[in-house]
C-alpha cells in the first residue's frame, strides 16, 4: 500500500480536520464509508477524547480504521495492541496531554506528526 500518512498529517495541518478524522477521512475508502461518516466518526475523539485527558486522537482514529477494515474483533484488538505499543516506543506518551506538553512543558510530538506516526503503524496491519 502506498502510504498515506502524508495525506493524513496534511490534513491536520490544514486545519480541517482533528487527529482523528485526519486518520478517518484519509482510509474511508477502505473502510467502506464515506467522507463524511468518516468525519463524523471522528467529532468526538479531539482534544485526547474531548479533555486531552485520553488517548490521542490519532490512535483512537487509527483504531476505528483497523476495525472497520478487520472486521474481526481478536485481529483488531491484537492490532490495536501494536500500534499502542510502537506509538509509545516512538513517542514515549500516548495520551494527549502528555504528548502535546501540557503540564510538563515538554512537547513530545507535534499533533500532525502523532498523525503521520498512526497511520504508519495502522498501514503495517491493513492489506492493500
Amino acid at each position: 500500500m502506498e502510504t498515506r500518512k502524508f495525506i493524513a498529517a496534511e490534513k491536520k495541518r490544514s486545519g480541517k480536520c482533528n487527529c482523528a478524522q485526519a486518520v478517518t477521512t484519509t482510509y474511508c475508502d477502505k473502510c467502506g464509508i464515506d467522507e463524511k461518516q468518516a468525519m463524523n466518526i471522528g467529532h468526538a475523539f479531539a482534544v485526547g477524547m474531548g479533555n486531552m485527558e485520553g488517548t490521542c486522537g490519532a490512535i483512537v482514529g487509527a483504531g476505528v480504521v483497523l476495525g472497520l477494515v478487520e472486521k474481526d474483533k481478536i485481529k483488531s484488538q491484537k492490532g490495536m495492541r501494536q500500534i499502542m505499543e510502537k506509538f509509545q516506543t516512538r513517542n514515549c506518551a500516548t495520551q494527549c496531554k502528555l504528548l502535546k506538553g501540557i503540564g510538563t512543558g515538554c512537547v513530545l510530538r507535534e499533533c500532525p506528526d502523532c498523525v503521520a506516526d498512526a497511520c504508519e503503524f495502522l498501514e503495517e496491519l491493513i492489506d492493500d
